[in-house]
């Protein structure tokens, strides 16, 4: 089994959110067993670890009525071969995304996809697209190249890692940029705008989200932005798969970022001296309390609207908060104001911190995730494999891989409704059993030894590559 794995970002070279750590993670777990898979990507203006490419071949790429050169490098990184596609106009640039023309860059980028493999000894027999950003590659593979012997047995799998995300523009942008003409401009038309997400759910053999949850919800107007009905005709081809972790970069046993190592052998020395770390870091007090942390955009889809309603009422509960992230103004200023009254008990770090960000999930005790909406989520994960059990709310990949241990097992604490009565319930469910010293060993541990790695959903993956592959 050939699979080219097609992203707009993927660690360890150029990250922006969790779509970088999939593209990371699953192929290399699928390499290891025994899947040809290799990863293409842009090749960024600050793209990491540079000294390691080696120049390959150069070719032009049509891009509607002209031509683009594009450059073709590679490297390989923990047995998985990468490819990077240089075009200085579109990608040398601070950031990856967010510019005025982001719909000509991806457009060529996911037709230099194709084209690039005319200069590769390697014929995939899938190619899998990651949002919209790749979604015009089936739709190029099918008007463009499907009669050619190379192409014609080529199979696509679209993944949507978040639905909100689609590619929309005008119209206009079809003929002169992308170069997909009036007779086929229907395939990528949707609302009265050109949507590249779209062009990928008529064209591509399977559609795939990142939980099994998040599959059923985006059938779902409150879910979709605006794509329900078209995803309820395609609901033939689509399936979720839970993303994993990757569990070498993510183990408090070897983590060099935070202060003490430990396992579930030493878990309780470990926690406690992580999170004393933490505490004085914060400048927060240590007098027994629980520490409950956030490491996420402080947006309103992350639930902050209504960790904002909570706030003053947790730390009067005796709960210290820490919370590390950036976003809205409304929320960097209302976090940073509570950090200022309620010294010793709130802890705000506006940015972000790799480094700290892991020590939080290993000094913390309980880890919030209130998300309106989660396709699959990986911050939770983390946090279990760091003896953290995660207060979640059900939804999306939130809802596949936490469940509530207040009715006898589980990893966690959950609630339904999107309110923040039911937020401060968890919460207070959480902080009940903190103090049940025993009980809460035993979900640490618990926490600690759920399989949230790639070897997991990677098992998953192939099983719907080997069907993709034998559809036609």
């Amino acid at each position: 089994m050939r699979i080219l794995y097609a992203s707009s970002e993927a660690t360890p070279f150029a990250k922006s959110g969790g779509l970088a750590d999939v593209a990371g993670a699953l192929p290399k777990a699928l390499v290891r067993d025994g899947v040809d898979a290799r990863v293409i990507m842009p090749l960024y203006g600050d793209l990491g670890f540079r000294d390691h490419l080696e120049y390959v071949t150069n070719y032009s790429v049509p891009v509607g009525w002209r031509s683009q050169y594009c450059g073709l490098f590679k490297a390989e990184w923990d047995g998985v071969t990468y490819y990077f596609l240089d075009n200085e106009y579109y990608f040398k640039r601070r950031g990856l995304y967010g510019f005025y023309d982001d719909g000509e860059r991806f457009a060529f980028f996911s037709r230099a996809v194709l084209e690039t493999l005319f200069y590769l000894d390697f014929t995939p027999d899938i190619i899998n697209c990651n949002d919209w950003q790749t979604a015009l590659v089936p739709v190029y593979l099918n008007l463009y190249y499907r009669h050619l012997d190379k192409f014609n047995r080529i199979k696509t799998i679209f993944t949507i890692h978040n639905i909100a995300y689609q590619g929309k523009y005008g119209l206009d942008i079809l003929e002169d940029t992308c170069g997909i003409g009036r007779r086929d401009q229907h395939i990528v038309e949707y609302d009265g705008c050109a949507n590249f997400m779209k062009g990928a759910f008529e064209t591509a053999d399977k559609i795939t989200t990142v939980s099994p949850s998040y599959a059923q919800e985006i059938l779902d107007p409150w879910f979709s932005y605006g794509l329900d009905a078209l995803l309820r005709e395609k609901q033939y081809k689509l399936c979720g798969i839970l993303n994993g972790i990757d569990q070498d970069a993510n183990n408090p046993a070897t983590d060099p970022s935070i202060p003490y190592n430990y396992s579930t052998a030493n878990f309780r020395e470990g926690k406690a001296a992580c999170k004393a770390a933490l505490q004085d870091q914060f400048g927060l007090h240590k007098d027994g309390s629980p520490v409950f942390a956030m490491v996420s955009r402080l947006v309103g889809m992350k639930g902050f609207d209504l960790v904002q309603s909570i706030a003053d009422g947790l730390v009067d509960l005796g709960i210290e908060l820490v919370i590390l992230g950036t976003g809205e103004s409304q929320y960097e200023g209302f976090f940073s104001d509570l950090a200022a009254r309620r010294p010793g008990r709130v802890g705000v770090y506006i940015g972000f911190n790799s480094a700290l960000a892991q020590q939080i999930y290993a000094g913390a005790d309980c880890f919030i995730m209130p998300s309106k909406s989660e396709p699959c989520g990986l911050a939770q994960m983390v946090s279990c494999r760091y003896g953290t059990p995660p207060i979640v709310r059900e939804t999306g990949g939130l809802r596949d891989s936490i469940h509530d241990s207040s009715k006898g097992s589980g990893n966690g604490f959950t609630f339904a409704g999107y309110s923040a009565h039911e937020l401060y319930d968890a919460c207070c469910r959480a902080n009940a059993a903190y103090y049940d010293k025993e009980n809460w060993e035993h979900l640490v541990e618990y926490a600690m030894n759920c399989d949230f790695s790639w070897s997991v959903s990677a098992k998953s993956y192939e099983g719907l590559y080997n069907e993709t592959a034998n559809l036609w």
